[in-house]
């Protein structure tokens, strides 16, 4: 719930609609989780069963992420592992371009349909 907390502080100023993706795991399940969600009007999208191919973006996401800043790392404590992780998500969404966002970073994408 901590994590969720500091997450939905955050994003308290995104003008966009807020989204929590997850399996059908303990975060669907747990009936507290979901009312915190619902009373911050964040919608929780969840995977249909056996169907992998909902979580794909994430997967996707996830596994160039490793690619990019895991594997072959290592790591000597939990916060040095998170430090980098904070620095590739905001690398990854300020900076590294996606030919399918018309070669710029998804904020500069998100702010060009805005601006248009």
């Amino acid at each position: 719930m901590q994590a969720l907390n500091e997450a939905i502080e955050i994003t308290s100023d995104c003008k966009y609609r807020r989204t929590f993706h997850s399996d059908r795991g303990w975060a669907y399940q747990m009936k507290a989780y979901s009312r915190v969600l619902e009373s911050n009007r964040i919608f929780q999208s969840m995977s249909r069963k056996g169907n992998c191919i909902d979580n794909s973006p994430m997967e996707n996401f996830f596994g160039i992420m490793k690619q990019e800043m895991y594997y072959g790392m290592v790591y000597y404590s939990y916060e040095e592992l998170k430090n980098s992780i904070e620095k590739y998500i905001k690398y990854y969404n300020e900076k590294r371009i996606k030919e399918k966002l018309g070669w710029m970073s998804p904020v500069e994408y998100r702010l060009s349909l805005s601006a248009a």
